[in-house]
């Protein structure tokens, strides 16, 4: 049924050590985010656990096939790239869109803008 018991034990052993530790540090990610309170604490938690857990189920990945099937590993380095460019771009955009709306509604949890004008809020119509 499947070719990964001709897998070596040399080469199974990283596997399954990486495959676990990605699961293991994914499940934290999912843990924090339900756990953490505030907007703000959940975007850091599932953000670096899905990072971390992705980069290292895909190692283990690249080591099964790259021993099992002899062939090139390019997949599993564009998911390993894509991951990392777009999760950090997205963690900003996220929390500078709550920043702004926080800020814009009046909330007392997150700083004031300190440089440059006051936005003129009269003008907005929430």
């Amino acid at each position: 049924m499947s070719h990964l018991t001709d897998l070596p034990v040399w080469a199974a052993i990283p596997v399954c050590l990486l495959l676990l530790a990605g699961s293991a540090i994914t499940l934290t990610g999912s843990i924090g985010l339900i756990r953490l309170k505030t907007f703000y604490g959940r975007l850091h938690a599932p953000t670096l656990g899905s990072s971390a857990g992705t980069i290292l189920i895909c190692l283990a990945s690249m080591i099964a096939f790259a021993v099992l099937q002899n062939r090139w590993i390019f997949h599993e380095v564009l998911i390993v790239i894509f991951v990392i460019l777009t999760t950090p771009v997205t963690l900003m955009l996220l929390g500078q869109a709550a920043l702004y709306r926080d800020r814009i509604e009046g909330s007392t949890d997150v700083p004031r803008k300190t440089s440059g004008p006051e936005p003129d809020l009269s003008a907005i119509d929430i």
